[in-house]
């Protein structure tokens, strides 16, 4: 399932630059949300992280390291915020609230909460891990 989103990006010393985003969701990876950041091309940025920390993001702070999801309900109401820290630097990017919302709503209806595990093919998971091993 794909969901359009619009991503203000900001990083150090420049200002926010509006790029088009898209939103990911796979049953057949159940614990996991893609925001692919520009047009869908083999240059697009993807991320990958938590639906989990997607949706707690919504409410409070959440995450370390790499990946932080922040509500910035005393800015802006409608207003959240991903911070991303790879090793090559810093990025801010903000999309609307209840945009991510309606994409987590439309997640949940594919895969409830707490049932991720019924759809993972455990033995994909094993051939994925193990491949190349010989």
């Amino acid at each position: 399932m794909t969901f359009p989103v619009d991503v203000h990006v900001t990083v150090p010393d420049a200002p926010p630059v509006p790029l088009p985003g898209e939103l990911r969701y796979d049953r057949a990876d159940p614990y996991a949300v893609c925001l692919s950041l520009g047009r869908p091309t083999p240059f697009s940025v993807d991320w990958f992280f938590a639906r989990s920390l997607l949706a707690e993001g919504l409410h409070r702070p959440a995450g370390i390291g790499d990946i932080v999801v922040i509500p910035q309900r005393h800015r802006h109401p409608d207003a959240l915020r991903v911070l991303l820290r790879p090793r090559a630097g810093v990025a801010l990017l903000d999309v609307k609230a209840s945009a991510v919302s309606a994409f987590l709503r439309q997640t949940e209806v594919m895969v409830p909460p707490g049932t991720e595990h019924r759809h993972l093919d455990l033995d994909d998971v094993v051939a994925r891990l193990t491949a190349g091993r010989e």
